[in-house]
Formats: structure tokens, sequence, C-alpha cells
């Protein structure tokens, strides 16, 4: 991240830095003095949010990064969050929630994939911000998302940069005009509404379900339940290589099973539910009948015993680990004072069972995340189980016994959906939450069904502007009107199609491209008022209509010989349809007029053949997505299903 070029992430992981302020102390030992005491600050405030959550791959963690070239000394962290998106948009919200504890970090953040944040507000996004030019522009501070401008002309704003900041230029703008960066409130809104129901989210991405597993892994579980993310991508990513080691069991021997409950996050058990395995018959995990009760239960277990023999097949116990912690230091004992005052043990007896567990937990956490982070990175998750399994003590008997003690399993309907719910949450990602209270019988829908809708938002479309970069969809009512400059617009139209295009385009710096001006006045509607234009450029605009408009006459004469003009719904039709039966039978079948010239065609009920069109490629969809469906919903219209087709298939 040297001067101003993008950060470089690895896939599926997500980068995070915070930037201190204020340039004092400039001594770069006593700078990092505060900013190592900024890490332990930070992680120890949010400790009971952290301490229990399962990452998929990597926790959230913090170190110290000393100043190189423009960049000055900052925090920085990375975490590789793999198919669970959610822990990306987690980190989101702890930077947010950070940002406004402490206002005087600022914080930068991305992904593979560069300005996420960006990406998830792209359709309130300003039209000059584009992924050229959005390098060290897009910060929180104070909880809030900043983006710093563009200025339209050079110099026009002085404390603005003309060229994509420098992180040293980006702190100076917040530093002085943070008022002033804030984002919009739609693009905060977009942002928000990924993050919106933490912390208790975190509650609700979880699932509990009863495991058979080997007494080692239960074990291993109770004193480390993060080391369950471990396991199921160890077995979800097996080769056949891997499985090499579970042809006999060395660590988790299948005689010792007992039943226990397990704690996952919703994408952890999906990837193992999900998966089908049929295990070695040497391995001695051998399954019940699908019709068994525990069935579940036994195919759960044998999976994470996989993937627990996998892992330590690849690791080797640590000579020289120790898990003894400085208890009598000042860090850790501030530590568990911040964690008491948070509320962490709930209220549980100091001694009991869930006290004592809670307790484990936070020492874990402790030891990775604030005492020494960068060397427990370091150790792989195999490592860690081969010396939990020399250091932790069990007795199967006793976890027999728990047995009939367990809390019931969560039920996993989530798994499931049906088409309806699967609209709704595709409803919901677009912004679109209102639920449906008492939903409308799909007869009755199509009764009521107004077609007027799809000709209005094609016509809405059609007229927006396209460009290489795509199309633009409607506009929501509620967003801002567009300015239209009508004589930016004409002479634009003149340097294309007016006859001194060639002296337009060399005395133009620009040549054919648009400047802002000109492509904010391109996003209009309105009608161009000719009587604005001087008579030169009135004159031109008259002759390039005419010979449009000739043009178009020799067309429809061509097009009259051809039967092209039977495809088409022409208003006479409709207005036969409307008539008599009687009043019709003198009439023409062509419905052609011919003119000294020869036919001509009718004209053409361009509404209801559009409507026609569309109804007709949506039949053809079968239900599936396809052109038809796909452009009206990003326009807001939703058909009612296709009744014809549904009948078709029963």
């Amino acid at each position: 991240m040297e001067g101003n070029t993008k950060l470089s992430v690895a896939e599926d992981a997500v980068e995070y830095h915070l930037f201190l302020l204020p340039e004092e102390p400039r001594d770069p030992e006593k700078r990092k003095e505060v900013l190592q005491k900024y890490i332990t600050a930070i992680m120890t405030q949010y400790a009971p949010l952290l301490v229990s959550y399962i990452w998929q791959n990597q926790p959230f963690n913090l170190r110290y990064k000393p100043a190189k070239g423009s960049i000055p000394a900052h925090i920085v962290g990375v975490t590789k969050f793999g198919d669970n998106i959610e822990d990306e948009w987690f980190i989101v919200y702890l930077i947010k929630q950070i940002t406004k504890k402490f206002p005087e970090l600022v914080a930068r953040i991305e992904d593979s994939d560069g300005e996420f944040l960006l990406i998830e507000a792209a359709e309130f996004l300003p039209k000059w911000l584009d992924p050229d030019n959005s390098t060290n522009r897009v910060f929180f501070h104070c909880g809030e998302l900043c983006i710093i401008p563009v200025p339209r002309k050079a110099g026009e704003v002085s404390w603005l940069p003309p060229t994509p900041p420098t992180i040293s230029q980006a702190l100076s703008v917040i530093t002085k005009h943070s008022e002033k960066i804030i984002a919009s409130e739609s693009i905060q809104a977009a942002v928000n509404r990924r993050i919106r129901g933490y912390p208790e989210k975190i509650q609700t991405s979880l699932h509990r379900a009863h495991c058979f597993l080997p007494a080692a892994a239960v074990a291993i579980l109770k004193q480390r339940p993060q080391l369950i993310a471990a396991a199921v991508q160890a077995f979800y990513l097996r080769d056949p290589i891997d499985l090499r080691a579970c042809r006999t069991f060395k660590m988790f021997l299948p005689e010792t099973r007992v039943m226990t409950s397990v704690m996952f996050t919703k994408c952890l058990y999906a990837q193992l539910v999900q998966q089908r395995f049929v295990p070695d018959r040497r391995s001695g995990y051998a399954l019940p009948p699908q019709s068994h009760p525990q069935y579940r239960a036994h195919e759960l277990g044998m999976k994470l015993a996989h993937g627990f023999e996998i892992l330590c097949a690849k690791a080797s116990p640590l000579p020289d680990f120790k898990k003894s912690l400085m208890m009598n230091t000042s860090l850790w004992n501030g530590f568990l004072d911040s964690l008491k005052q948070n509320d962490y043990f709930e209220g549980e007896i100091e001694g009991s069972a869930k006290y004592l567990q809670k307790l484990r937990m936070a020492e874990n956490y402790f030891q990775q995340s604030v005492n020494g982070p960068e060397n427990f990175l370091d150790i792989s998750p195999g490592e860690e189980i081969l010396t939990l399994l020399q250091t932790v003590p069990f007795d199967v008997e006793e976890l027999k016994k728990e047995d009939a003690n367990l809390p019931l399993e969560d039920d996993d309907h989530w798994l499931y959906l049906s088409p309806d719910q699967l609209d709704q949450i595709l409803q919901e990602a677009v912004g679109k939450d209102e639920p449906r209270l008492t939903p409308t019988p799909k007869g009755e829908e199509e009764q009521n069904y107004d077609l007027t809708k799809v000709t209005e938002s094609v016509k809405a479309f059609v007229s927006k502007v396209s460009t290489h970069k795509g199309a633009e969809l409607p506009r929501e009512p509620s967003e801002a009107p567009i300015t239209f400059d009508a004589d930016s617009f004409l002479s634009y139209i003149d340097k294309i199609l007016g006859p001194n295009s060639g002296e337009s385009d060399s005395d133009d710096l620009g040549g054919d491209d648009l400047d802002e001006e000109d492509s904010e006045c391109l996003d209009s509607d309105d009608d161009v008022d000719l009587e604005t234009v001087d008579p030169e450029g009135k004159a031109s605009t008259k002759e390039t209509l005419e010979s449009i408009k000739s043009l178009m006459a020799q067309m429809d004469q061509e097009l009259a010989h051809t039967s092209i003009g039977k495809s088409f719904t022409t208003w006479k039709q409709m207005e036969n349809l409307t008539k008599e039966p009687s009043q019709t039978l003198g009439s023409d079948s062509d419905n052609d007029e011919t003119t000294a010239d020869g036919p001509v065609l009718e004209p053409v009920d361009v509404d209801l053949n559009l409507v026609s069109n569309i109804l007709e490629s949506y039949h053809s969809q079968a239900g599936l997505a396809g052109p038809a469906s796909n452009l009206l919903q990003s326009m807001g219209v939703q058909l009612p299903d296709d009744a014809d087709h549904r009948h078709a298939s029963t």
C-alpha cells in the first residue's frame, strides 16, 4: 500500500488498516508504544463479542505495522473468511464500532474485490467515482463512512487533491474537513443494511446439533469450541491423499464415541451436511440405517472425526508450546475486569461449570488475540489439537453420563427454502424488504395485474443513457431530479452529426469524450428547446432531423412491400376487434393502405406489441430465469407466475 497504490489482498480475505490522526508522537518507538496500547484496548473492549465467535478460517486480529515511505505507522489486520461472507461483514461492523468508540482512529478496509463497500452501494454512488479513482478515498471515521471527493476542476477546492490522494493527504483531509466528506445517506444506508442486526445476529448465525463423536474430539471442543471450523474445513476440502490417514484411525478411535452437543455456524453446518461421504470399512466408522432416529448425529460425528484426524496427520506437536498465561500481569487483570464489566460471565457464580468454561474460552482468546497474536497465528490447528490432546485430560465414562442432559438440537429447516422464501430473501438483499402480510392468491393476482407497468418501465429504461459501461436503470421517484443542460447536449450532438464535426473535434481538447457536465446533462429525459440554440446550431440540428426523417420514410417504403408488417398488431386491427362482426365484413384483411408511392404500413400499437413480445419471452422461460424476467425485475416489475406453463407441467 505504497503511496496511493491499491491494496493487494489475497482471495477470500479482508484487510483493514487503522490510522491514528494526531501526528504526535513523531518518535517511532513512542508511536509504536501508543499504537500497541490501542491494540490492547480494542481487543479488550470487544472481547465479549470475539471470545465465543466461531470464525470460518481466521479470527479478527490486529498488529503493529511500522512506517513505510509516505504511509505512517499504523495498525493492520488480515482475515481469511473463506466461504462465510458474514465473517467479512462482521469485521465491517467491528471496524465501524471501533472508529465510533475511538474517534481519533480512521479505518480503511478492502478485500480482493477492492472497495467492496462501494460495490455494496453501487446504485447510489456519484458518477465521478469509479474503481480507477477510488484509491484512498473511502474511510470510516467516528462511525461514519467518508468519501473524499474529486474536485470538478483543478484548484477549485484548495483542500481537495486533484489526483488520487496518498494516505497522508487523505488523513489530512479527514482531520480538517471530516464533516464535508461524509457519504450520502443512501450510501450509508446501503452499507448499514448489510451489517444490520449485529451483534444480535451473531447468535442467529449459530446452529446446535447432536454429534456422535470420539471422546478426544469432545474434550478438544470443550476446551476450544472454535476448532470446529478447522475440522469442518479439513473434511470439506479433503483429497485422496488426506483420506489415507483415515483408513485406520490413530487419534480419534471410533470405539470411544459418545453423544455430545456441538455448536456450528450455519455455514459450517451446511458444508458438513450437504456432502455425501461413505467411510472406509477399515476405519471402523459404520453408520446405522438412514431410518435410525440418530442417523444424522452418527453421520455428523463420523465426518468431524475424519476432519480432526486429517488435521493431526498433517501436523506435529509443539515441544515448547506452553499454555501458561501470565495470570498475575496487569494486562490479564485488566482484560478480566473488562469482561466482568461487560457481563461476559452472564451472572454465573465464580467456580461453577459454565463460569469455568467461559473463563477457559477467555484465556484462549487472551493468548491468541491480546498477549501474543503474531506468534499464535503461525500455529496450525493440527498442532494445537495435538498439544491439547497431550495436556487436556478426559474420562470417557464421565462424558457418556452427559448424554442424558444434552441441550435440544436446533431445527435445520433453514437449509431448505421454498421459491417464495428465496424471492423474499432476494428482495431483502436489494433493499425491498417490505413483507407481504396477506399474500394475494395466484388467480386474483393475475387478474388484477396492471400490464401498463411493463410498458411504462420499458419506456423509462429506453429513455436512459447507455454507454460502453452499461445502461442506466430508471431511477426511484425518491431520488433527486436530474438537471439538463440543453446547450451542452446540442453541442455534443453537433460534434457527432454536424457538418463541421472535424473542426469542432480539433478545437476541443477533449475530443469525442464527454466532460462531467456533458455526461450529467445526458441523464435528463427533458426535450431539447431549439429556441435556446444559436441560429447556426439550430439550422444544423434541423438539417440532421430532416435527414433522419427522410431516411426513415425510405425504410418504411421498402418494408411496405414485405410481410414484415403482418407480424405486428396495428391500431386498425385493434379497432376491428372492438367492432361488431357486421361492421368488419367489408374491411380489407391486409389492413394496408395504398398510395401513389405504393403500399403504406398501418401505424403499429407499440405498447401492445411490446407487452405481447415480453409475455411470449416470459412464457418461453418455462418458469426459469431469463431475459424478460431479469430485465423487468431490475426495473422493479414483478410478473405473476406463468399459469399456462404451470398447468401444462402438471
